[in-house]
């Protein structure tokens, strides 16, 4: 019978804490086979901090690398834009437009189905109205803009993927915060339901561009060729992502995300 000794192997330690001025970073450890030095990363999506590090690299190390650089956590996290949940009063954007959004209880007496969403026009600016419970205002609006995300997303990839010849096992979206879409090895297609804030020309690029993976599911000369030929302002759209895609994570009160700054160590 084998014999461990020494008692039950430690947990890996996955955060450590550094205080900087009167606050306390916690920061999440990221240890990575493939990594030569240590790399700290300000998620702008998430609002939160990673430390990537070799597995050879200590905890004292990292913790004395972070303590370095609090400073530049400080900063970057200063510069990060203020979270907006959905709630009255807010402005969000619906397919690169601004709305207001508005909470209005008086469709009930006009036999509208309690707690809808609708849209509508008052005063010259477009609002994005929610009836129903105060309480589930964010819930509502969230599931609102997921179903015109979906009906606009798969449209278009019904669209593109005639034109491809292929068709996707399934659709379905996600809030990730490190890409826009994706395609398994299968065939299924995800997506962020976010793109629908975006111009539509941005949601049309990403769904030709995974509609695209179904043939080549690489980023080969012969895949970028399909996708511009599928959505000629694909360069446009991704100059779009790179300036805009990660104001699109602050929407809402759980934003997961491009637009991450990172500094690095030997």
């Amino acid at each position: 019978m084998l014999r461990f000794l020494g008692g039950a192997p430690k947990k890996a330690v996955s955060e450590i804490q550094i205080a900087h001025r009167g606050a306390t970073f916690r920061i999440a450890l990221k240890r990575v086979a493939t990594a030569r030095r240590l790399t700290l990363r300000v998620r702008a999506a998430t609002r939160d901090i990673v430390l990537t590090m070799p597995l050879r690299a200590g905890l004292r190390q990292a913790q004395e690398f972070a303590q370095n650089h609090a400073d530049w956590i400080a900063q970057r996290l200063e510069r990060l834009p203020q979270r907006l949940p959905f709630e009255p009063g807010a402005s969000i954007f619906l397919r690169d437009v601004e709305h207001v959004l508005r909470h209005d209880t008086s469709r009930r007496e006009a036999g509208e189905r309690r707690g809808a969403v609708w849209l509508e026009q008052k005063d010259g600016i477009p609002a994005l109205c929610a009836g129903g419970d105060p309480a589930h205002f964010e819930r509502r609006i969230l599931d609102f803009l997921r179903r015109e995300a979906r009906r606009d997303l798969e449209q278009a990839v019904r669209r593109h993927a005639a034109a491809v010849g292929r068709a996707p096992i399934a659709l379905s979206l996600r809030d990730t915060s490190s890409r826009w879409g994706s395609c398994s090895a299968k065939g299924a297609l995800n997506f962020s339901w976010r793109l629908i804030m975006a111009p539509p020309f941005v949601l049309d690029y990403l769904a030709a561009h995974e509609t695209a993976h179904l043939r080549h599911h690489d980023h080969s000369e012969k895949f970028w060729a399909l996708t511009k030929s599928l959505c000629p302002r694909t360069e446009l759209a991704e100059a779009w992502l790179k300036a805009h895609g990660a104001k699109l994570h602050r929407y809402g009160r759980r934003p997961q995300a491009d637009g991450d700054e990172d500094v690095n160590g030997e």
